[in-house]
């Protein structure tokens, strides 16, 4: 069973053909299968990710359970930025002409933070459907260039010594360590000591025998004393390259500068007490969020009753204080007689997330007394979201229940959807569009409509009642589902049953609204 879902994004139709599935499924890059999404007037909204091939790659880093089936712009919020890849989807959608770009830059939020791929793209129209294939840039030369970036920031240099020919190969880092020319003859091992500090000199004996007499790895520090006059702490790492008769071809190694690690050996106990000072702050602010989660989040509330509708609230806090988070629920009757159902969970975790919170949960509460509907006040909610605070992104649902026709309006902002339970039957009510809080500025926020009958329980909750580590998101709404229409003797009792065999794993915190019809 499912609930009547009003305007709602509908897809042009089921699913795409298996021709193209077959398709994406046998190219050598990563692939997507795109199906346009229409509103009631049939104008395009967004893009439906109904496959995935084998080889798909997500940007930032989720496995392809938990994108394929989502809509383009909730997966991947930054494509609709100016000219950005939706733009380009939808115009070959349009227009049926393909794209292909060698450079187009791929953006993803990971942690709220954006992180950029550069890749080659591909994007055609297949019927109503468009194919988009996409390879990052060659993985060898990106590797090749972050290991000399990580040489360069970790004054690291290479060498290899030819013990056939006599030849020494060194890397421009370690001349640049030598203080050097490049083009110079490089120093040997063996005169390493001519090279350091007089005391070091029994400790680098040490190490050229271990490597050069016994053929083993061996690393030692020293103090390298250059002819510029300048000083450095370096540490040397060397190991034989031995044929299969034993004997020695070659000897590989490198050297770093660990002249700021000798510094700040010397100020860390300096900064013991300092440490210790932070580490008290930082529980002084957890205590703080706990507090303030716990002040404005009860833990339990006994059932309300109001216009023939019981309201029945829950908070699960985190099992970890460190954790404190800023999930949040709310449940209030407007001056106009209709009741305001909300919850929402705040991005991260700490003194900032529970801010977050009662800054959002304050601003809805001010915004419903305006008589709008759950759609405009998520599209105000999340300009108070993009430009009054300190990058705060959330998700969030919001219901208006109207106790005259027992319709209940509602909204989303990338949350998981409601779940209505009807004569013993759960199911979630179906979903409508709309972007995460904070994410982007002016958007819109689609609405639907459920008609409640007599005897009706509607669901709302946050993640951390399902989110397991070894599950995908799907399977876990399922066993919700089934948890969801186990017998019980009112509704503060159905939510306790729910929260106490909830599956989670995740030791998030969790809110829980429901609301059972007379």
């Amino acid at each position: 069973m499912r609930a009547h879902a009003g305007a709602a994004r509908r897809p042009a139709r089921r699913g795409p053909p298996s021709e193209l599935t077959d398709l994406a499924d046998v190219l050598p890059d990563a692939a997507m299968v795109l199906q346009p999404c229409l509103d009631a007037d049939g104008r395009l909204t967004d893009f439906r990710i109904r496959h995935t091939n084998r080889r798909f790659a997500d940007p930032a880093g989720r496995p392809a359970a938990l994108v394929t089936g989502a809509l383009l712009l909730e997966a991947y919020p930054l494509a609709a930025q100016d000219d950005g890849l939706f733009s380009k989807i939808e115009r070959v959608h349009a227009t049926g002409e393909p794209f292909q770009s060698d450079r187009v830059t791929l953006t993803a939020l990971v942690d709220q933070v954006p992180l950029a791929s550069v890749a080659h793209v591909s994007i055609t129209r297949h019927g109503e459907d468009v194919l988009m294939i996409w390879r990052l840039q060659d993985e060898a030369t990106r590797l090749a260039s972050l290991l000399q970036h990580a040489q360069r920031l970790g004054r690291i240099g290479g060498f290899e010594e030819n013990a056939l020919t006599g030849e020494i190969t060194w890397n421009s880092q370690l001349y640049s360590l030598y203080g050097m020319n490049p083009g110079e003859p490089p120093i040997p091992l063996e005169l390493l000591t001519e090279h350091a500090h007089p005391d070091d000199a029994v400790a680098i004996g040490r190490f050229l025998r271990t490597v050069l007499h016994h053929r083993q790895p061996a690393s030692t520090a020293f103090r390298l004393q250059r002819r510029d006059g300048i000083a450095r702490h370096i540490r040397v790492v060397a190991e034989p390259a031995l044929s299969d008769d034993g004997h020695l071809l070659a000897i590989r190694g490198a050297y770093q500068d660990i002249s700021s690690q000798h510094w700040t050996e010397m100020a860390l106990a300096a900064t013991r007490d300092q440490l210790a000072h932070t580490e008290q702050q930082a529980a002084e602010r957890n205590r703080l969020a706990l507090q303030l989660q716990r002040a404005i989040m009860p833990a339990s509330q006994q059932p309300v009753e109001a216009f023939g509708l019981d309201v029945a609230v829950r908070y699960r806090p985190a099992e970890k204080e460190h954790l404190v988070g800023g999930d949040w629920y709310d449940a209030v009757i407007l001056p106009s007689k209709k009741i305001l159902l909300a919850v929402g969970d705040v991005a991260g975790h700490g003194i900032e997330a529970a801010t977050g919170m009662v800054v959002l949960r304050n601003a809805l509460r001010g915004l419903a007394a305006t008589g709008a509907g759950p759609g405009q006040l998520l599209a105000w909610l999340n300009m108070v979201a993009h430009h009054l605070t300190e990058n705060v992104t959330a998700t969030a649902i919001c219901g208006l229940y109207d106790p005259d026709t027992h319709v209940l309006s509602w909204a989303r902002a990338g949350h998981l959807p409601p779940i209505l339970i009807r004569d013993g039957q759960a199911a979630e009510l179906d979903m409508i569009g709309g972007v995460l809080l904070g994410a982007l500025s002016d958007m819109t926020y689609e609405e639907s409509q459920v008609q409640l009958a007599s005897n009706d329980v509607l669901l709302m909750y946050t993640d951390g009642l399902i989110e397991r580590r070894d599950l995908p998101l799907h399977q876990a709404q399922q066993q919700l589902l089934r948890t969801a229409t186990h017998p019980s003797t009112g509704l503060g009792h159905r939510l306790d049953h729910l929260l106490t065999h909830s599956r989670s794993d995740t030791d998030d915190d969790t809110c829980l609204v429901g609301i059972q019809l007379h």
